[in-house]
């Protein structure tokens, strides 16, 4: 990633309290930001596959100062905006944003009827949810409630696009694994796959039953041939699983015992019966696997 965790936003302070005035101003006289915004939102917008000439209700989630919004009234459509900070929501309504705005945090769930929404989009705020800020925040949790709430206010056949910046592997991975568990199909598409600083994440879901027509918008700056256009929700959490099961699965070159083998569980067995602690005695189910119940 372009930015380390040091550096990241989402590490330095929960987003109601980063996104703050003098924040907000930025995103009001930062042409550059602005532009990067517009692109963005534009992007995303595409991505959407929208029918022509058709005005539609939109959801922009984590709207800010309402930017995106701007780039979605100008192609003729209504759109509402979620956002958790006050102060970039003030200055939404400075730059006399046209939507709906509401302030509401999106860990805890899309407060919307069922199905009113033609698509949904968001630009840089889905990653904040993989961070808790207290003891009672969970962000698998906050996920899958955002996730759940979205797909029960869009339509059927509808698509969300959620462009977010993963700080790793384990974060991408959840961010999938939540958005199946809420109910989408759908994929990642990354522009400019081989760039540091112009590489994009889009989360492309599709509300709905299974579609055979639908496909992954090609990615961008994606032209040689180890480039993919995208990667299925489901492909993406499987070849995450099939990566840690081939880890865990290689043997160790350095005289240790493969972590969770029989031996392994004896050893560590043997070092707490050393400390003191009461232990239960080997047997044939030692370390043996369990098999897994199915519902």
């Amino acid at each position: 990633m372009s930015m380390s965790a040091r550096t990241r936003p989402e590490a330095q302070a929960p987003p109601e309290f980063f996104y703050n005035e003098t924040e907000a101003k930025k995103y009001l006289h930062s042409t550059r930001m602005i532009e990067v915004q517009a692109a963005m939102s534009e992007r995303a917008l595409e991505m959407l596959c929208l029918p022509e000439d058709t005005a539609c209700l939109l959801l922009d989630v984590g709207c800010g100062t309402g930017l995106s919004g701007e780039t979605l009234r100008e192609e003729g459509h209504s759109w509402i905006g979620v956002d958790i900070s006050a102060d970039m929501l003030r200055a939404a309504k400075v730059r006399e944003a046209d939507g709906d705005l509401i302030h509401r945090d999106m860990g805890r769930g899309m407060n919307f009827r069922q199905g009113v929404f033609d698509g949904a989009i968001s630009i840089s705020a889905l990653q904040w949810l993989c961070y808790s800020n207290d003891n009672n925040e969970d962000p698998r949790k906050r996920l899958t409630v955002f996730f759940q709430s979205l797909y029960k206010c869009l339509r059927r056949g509808a698509r969300a696009v959620l462009q977010f910046y993963p700080q790793d592997s384990e974060q991408l991975q959840l961010i999938t694994a939540c958005a199946m568990r809420g109910g989408f199909g759908g994929g990642l598409v990354v522009d400019f796959p081989h760039s540091t600083k112009a590489k994009k994440y889009f989360l492309v879901l599709l509300a709905g039953p299974p579609d055979a027509s639908f496909s992954l918008p090609a990615a961008q700056g994606a032209d040689d041939a180890m480039s993919t256009a995208g990667v299925s929700v489901a492909g993406s959490v499987a070849q995450h699983e099939g990566r840690r099961h081939a880890k865990r699965k290689q043997k160790r070159n350095d005289g240790r015992a493969i972590v969770k083998s029989r031996e392994w569980v004896q050893g560590k067995k043997e070092t707490q019966r050393k400390r003191g602690h009461t232990v239960r005695p080997d047997s044939k189910y030692t370390a043996r696997k369990r098999s897994k119940v199915k519902f």
